[in-house]
Formats: structure tokens, sequence, C-alpha cells
């Protein structure tokens, strides 16, 4: 799974060299944000359900449109099925906050991510905006200290940011 910890050594053993000052330094900052990650991270995992429904909640308020028939929300089905993938993200972004890195939603939530919807004529401004709620709800110091928020928006931000 990519980290900042495992680009680092991949560039640097695939120039056949050490890691240079700048790429420890990039690591050194990446552990010195690791307890704030892994509050945000803990704060999401131990309220998931509720952010989930909040963040569905918001999309289908948004874009209430999506629950007409022939939209991507006019069943209970498929309407289970976008707070199923939001769920996903939010496992994902919980596991990036873990590891430090974009890994897990490069690797599992992103690649193809937007092909996929357009071909199940599945909206992605739905999701981006189920994102946004998310990110902008957030307030700290109620739900988690300043620089976890810093963290959790950041990965809710490359979120939105790749399926803009």
């Amino acid at each position: 799974m990519k980290s900042v910890i495992t680009t680092v050594v991949s560039a640097a053993d695939a120039a056949g060299r050490f890691p240079t000052t700048s790429d420890l330094e990039s690591v050194q900052g990446n552990i010195q944000r690791a307890s704030a990650r892994l509050e945000a991270a803990e704060k999401l995992a131990s309220n998931y359900e509720a952010v989930v429904k909040e963040a569905g909640d918001a999309c289908f308020s948004k874009y209430a449109y999506l629950k007409s028939s022939g939209e991507a929300g006019d069943s209970q089905e498929k309407i289970n099925k976008c707070y199923r993938d939001i769920d996903h993200y939010m496992r994902l972004i919980n596991y990036c906050l873990v590891v430090g890195g974009t890994g897990p939603l490069d690797e599992w939530g992103i690649a193809g991510a937007r092909e996929v919807y357009r071909t199940l004529n599945l909206p992605t401004a739905s999701y981006v905006a189920a994102f946004a709620f998310t990110r902008d709800r957030l307030c700290c110091p109620r739900d988690m200290s300043a620089q976890a928020g810093v963290e959790y928006a950041a990965y809710l931000d490359y979120v939105i940011n790749a399926l803009s």
C-alpha cells in the first residue's frame, strides 16, 4: 500500500540511491503528523455511521431529483447503494489516515471510479456534495483537534478533487 514512507523508499531504490535529506524530511513530517491522523481515524471510526448518514442525507437533500423515476436513487435499493458507496469512501479515508498516504483511496476508491459512475448513470456531483458537506460540517475542537481536522479534511478534499 502506498504511503509517504513506501513512496520515498521505492523512489530511492528505483534510482539506486539512499533516501536524500529531503526524502527523510518528508518522512519525518509524515511521522510527526501521525498522532493527529490517528486521532482523526479514531474519531471517524467511532462515529462513522452518523457521518455516513449525514453525508448521504445532504446528498439527497441537495439533489432531490435523484429520487425521481429513472434517476440514480429512484428505489430504496439504489439509495442504499449510495450510502454504501459513501461508507466505502469513509473507510478508505480512515485507512489513509492510518497509513499516512493516499494509497487506499488511489488503489481501491479512485482508479476508474468516474468511469464506473458514468457508465451506471450515477452523478459524481452528488458524491462530491456529500463529502463537501462532511468537510464543511467538521468543527474543531468539537469533533477532533485542529491538527486532526486538517488531516481529515485533506483526505476529504482529495476525494472531492478526484471525483470532480
